[in-house]
């Protein structure tokens, strides 16, 4: 059914008298609130995150701005927080494999404290052993030129060094017995490191060619090996890990090496640096899909090594140009370091997607879903939960209060991001910019509290900055350059509605579609697509087209007819189907013979049965055409026939609905193609005959009469073996 929509009908009322609060000051004790509409993702995270089996690692599917990111931080530091702290890593030497350093984990918190007790031993080496060695009478004084020390150390000396290292290490063992969960390894380590400093001590004697420092260096790159390398440090937290690696790369993930091999004064092992998951171990880590796969070197390595992590619950510390595989230092392989980690990998649908057809197996170690939603119903319930959120902000950020007026006024730019008078977006990210920038025009008028009249005046400004690109086109259209008239009939031509989506703002504007029809035998064609100007779904909508008018004129074919469709002056492309009933339109007028209004622009696809179906970017389309009729001037006769399923989408701005309410504007709605014909042309369209054909004086009717001359036509001039 044909409908002219009321005022009333083209957006919905503030829903202020929902919220129960003049200022929302007066809901500060009822906060904090988090998980606005996301009551099932909020169920989901808690089960993934309190899951202990391996392989149950959190896929968060979400767009930005749903909270995605900050909640499941807050869910991951609660579910951290219940859990014991994780022990400190560290590298040791390895004196029998030195290309395999030792791994060990420490009691959480005190890595660093053993590290510090290694150090001071190193010193005490270091001051102690050239000491004794020196005040010996057994070391035999070297030539000049012999500063490395060829010469022999008494047995008594050595005694005085079995007696000396046990002292000191026996202080270590002491106070690492409560440290260190492998003792056993350890002390095998520290008895390693007895005989090692036994078995070099020449590189303790003291150096006689003072011009020269060479001895030192010897001696410092030997002690090096005697340091801790503190690979995970815990000191810091008090529960288990919590990490979010915003910059994922493939070191930040998996470790490398720091330094150059060829300093000698610095052991292999000392250049190992872990990564986050390692840093995560016993914990968790958030990373976002997305920026994984941004990395164009090394995105997919990453996927792959990560799958490898996840597979066999260690991870391999390769060398920095190991990103490709291949290790650079190929004499030095450290163990793979056991890892005990889950992950949450934040992603949108269509990344998700996209990662389960070219990475399936990776994706099945994410058994665990937590969707975000997009949207939630439009009652009292979700108002009162921004208007909370709003509060929130205003007490996190310092902010002044708003009024139930501009919480009302920003709920309803919520449901006119997602064109919806029934849901709301979930988008907060978009509505904490709102309200800073309302409260920065608030603060300009020296308001106590921000009040619709200041976020109105935000959303224009916010509006008036992103409007060059409408303005210029709009312009082109008032002088003449874009061939757009909204005055008038015009046999073959109608406005159609493009939506132009810029990334950081979108508009609607006309454009003008043509139909020239004859006799022939090539059917309906689109000059867009013949040029490869048009999109998958635009040519669904022609082929659609096609169907549903040899449906209609079935005793006719196939149809003599050669009909061409084009978009004029549209050099960028066309895709959607959205503007099937125009070009529909365009056509049956050129075969009538009928002229159609130019100031009433129309968009809606049809199926095969000719019902119309609802599309998108319906507001800025409708609003995008009555700023340009407003510019050339409303006469009263303009305005937009959409689909009916479309009309729950009207959220329009107030301009439009005071157009409308004063007769200088009007929006239409149809269920069928031909009903808005009907409204186009002012004649009957389709009535028939007992027989079931058209009636002459209809508009089918005279389309049918052009096919049949058309046929006559076509078949004295190609004859009937060309039928």
């Amino acid at each position: 059914m044909l409908r002219t929509l009321s005022p009333q009908q083209l957006t919905i009322p503030h829903p202020q008298q929902h919220l129960g609060f003049e200022n929302t000051s007066e809901l500060l004790d009822r906060l904090p609130v988090s998980w606005i509409g996301q009551a099932d993702a909020k169920v989901a995270a808690e089960f993934g995150l309190n899951m202990q089996h391996p392989g149950f690692h959190l896929l968060v599917l979400g767009e930005h701005g749903s909270g995605r990111t900050t909640l499941m931080l807050e869910a991951m530091q609660q579910a951290a927080s219940s859990r014991v702290a994780a022990p400190d890593l560290v590298i040791l030497h390895n004196f029998t494999s030195p290309e395999k350093p030792l791994a060990l984990y420490v009691k959480s918190g005190h890595g660093a404290q053993l590290r510090v007790e290694m150090e001071r031993f190193v010193r005490q080496l270091a001051k102690t052993i050239p000491a004794l060695l020196a005040d010996g009478s057994a070391a035999s004084q070297p030539s000049p030129s012999d500063v490395s020390g060829d010469k022999e150390i008494s047995q008594t000396m050595r005694d005085a060094i079995i007696q000396m290292l046990d002292e000191q290490l026996a202080k270590l063992a002491s106070f690492s017995k409560e440290l260190i969960s492998d003792q056993s390894r350890f002390n095998r380590y520290t008895s390693a490191l007895r005989q090692d400093v036994l078995d070099n001590l020449e590189l303790f004697l003291p150096v006689q060619d003072t011009a020269s420092n060479d001895g030192d260096g010897i001696l410092d790159s030997f002690l090096s090996r005697y340091r801790v390398n503190l690979l995970v440090d815990n000191r810091d937290i008090t529960f288990a890990p919590v990490i979010y690696d915003d910059d994922p790369t493939f070191q930040s993930l998996f470790g490398g090496y720091e330094g150059s091999s060829d300093n000698n004064a610095v052991a292999d092992f000392m250049r190992l640096r872990a990564g986050n998951l390692l840093r995560a171990h016993g914990g968790m880590l958030m990373l976002h899909l997305r920026d994984i796969l941004a990395d164009q070197q090394n995105g997919s390595q990453i996927l792959e090594k990560l799958h490898r992590v996840l597979r066999n619950r260690h991870v391999q510390i390769e060398e920095s140009a190991g990103a490709s595989g291949q290790s650079s230092a190929s004499h030095f392989a450290p163990e793979a370091l056991s890892v005990d980690v889950k992950v949450v990998l934040i992603a949108t649908r269509d990344e998700y997607y996209e990662l389960q057809e070219t990475q399936p197996d990776f994706a099945r170690f994410f058994r665990v879903k937590v969707d975000f939603s997009e949207r939630l119903k439009a009652e009292p319930e979700s108002y009162q939960a921004i208007a909370l959120f709003v509060a929130t902000q205003c007490q996190q950020l310092g902010l002044i209060h708003f009024s139930a007026e501009a919480v009302g006024r920003l709920i309803t730019v919520l449901q006119r991001v997602i064109d919806d008078q029934l849901r709301i977006s979930t988008n907060f990210s978009l509505l904490k910019e709102l309200l800073l920038e309302s409260v920065a025009v608030a603060a300009q008028h020296h308001s106590v509290q921000v009040e619709l009249v200041h976020v109105n005046e935000a959303l224009a400004a916010r509006q008036a900055r992103h409007q060059y690109s409408e303005q210029q086109l709009r312009e082109s259209i008032v002088d003449g350059e874009l061939m757009i008239t909204v005055h008038g009939r015009e046999v073959g031509q109608i406005n159609g509605l493009t939506h132009i989506d810029l990334g950081d703002s979108s508009f609607g504007s006309p454009v003008r579609i043509t139909a020239r029809c004859y006799a022939g035998s090539e059917g309906v064609i689109n000059i867009d697509r013949e040029v490869d100007m048009t999109g998958p779904n635009h040519d669904k909508g022609l082929f659609i087209l096609g169907s549903w008018l040899s449906a209609n004129f079935s005793q006719l074919t196939p149809l003599s007819l050669t009909a061409s469709l084009v978009f004029e002056q549209e050099y960028h492309g066309v895709e959607g189907d959205s503007a099937s009933c125009a070009e529909l339109y365009a056509l049956l007028s050129a075969l009538s013979g009928h002229a159609l209004p130019q100031g009433i622009a129309v968009t809606g696809a049809l199926n095969q049965h000719g019902q119309v179906m609802p599309i998108g970017g319906l507001n800025e389309k409708i609003e995008g055409f009555f700023r340009l009729c407003q510019r050339i001037g409303l006469d009263g006769t303009q305005g937009v026939l959409i689909p009916s399923l479309n009309q729950s989408h009207l959220l329009l701005d107030a301009d439009v609905i005071q157009a409308v309410e004063q007769g200088q504007f009007h929006i239409y709605t149809m269920d069928h193609v031909l009903e808005g014909l009907a409204l186009l042309t002012g004649i009957s369209v389709e009535a028939r005959n007992h027989d079931g054909h058209y009636l002459t004086e209809t508009l089918m009717g005279r389309v049918q009469h052009t096919l049949e001359n058309f046929r006559k036509s076509y078949l004295n001039n190609a004859g009937p073996s060309r039928i």
